[in-house]
């Protein structure tokens, strides 16, 4: 894994994103709090547990930060909410990955979970699990937004390299 793989990865998890979020936007603001059967109980649950997955990743790989708590539902109430901090995190994670270098990506990174356990992991299989995490959590909102009658449609890998 170089540090190009890396940040491929992370425009395909962007563009992913991109079409989540332009399909919640189709919803009502009833559906999009409306409980459904994700493991964050609705399609904003999901979409701020994928968002927070990010900004927790990235404060643990580049600031040494190990955040005690997940964000909450509460902090991000709207779409619109959602849509302007996850703007801002995709541009500070952009930034972390492109001061990176390949010898970077292969250190140890040492961290905490939210509940204070320690971990040693290398630096680029926490940063593909934060890909690899989007996608799972993209696709319960995707499930979400099918049931609203909004599907993003396709969000394989392989859509993101063919557009």
């Amino acid at each position: 894994m170089n540090k190009d793989d890396i940040a491929t990865l992370f425009e395909y998890n962007y563009w992913a994103t991109t079409r989540v979020l332009n399909g919640a936007a189709q919803v009502t603001p009833e559906q999009y709090v409306a409980s459904v059967p994700l493991s964050h109980g609705s399609l904003r649950g999901a979409l701020v547990h994928t968002l927070g997955t990010e900004v927790v990743w990235r404060l643990r790989c580049q600031e040494g930060i190990s955040p005690t708590a997940m964000l909450a539902e509460a902090e991000l109430p709207t779409l619109d909410a959602i849509r302007i901090r996850w703007q801002a995190e995709e541009l500070a994670m952009r930034s972390y990955l492109a001061s990176l270098t390949d010898e970077a990506i292969n250190q140890t990174v040492q961290y905490k979970t939210t509940k204070g356990v320690p971990f040693r992991n290398i630096l680029w299989h926490l940063l593909v699990h934060v890909v690899n995490h989007g996608t799972q959590f993209r696709a319960e909102a995707a499930i979400a937004l099918t049931i609203f009658g909004h599907s993003p449609g396709d969000l394989d890998m392989l859509m993101f390299f063919r557009e």
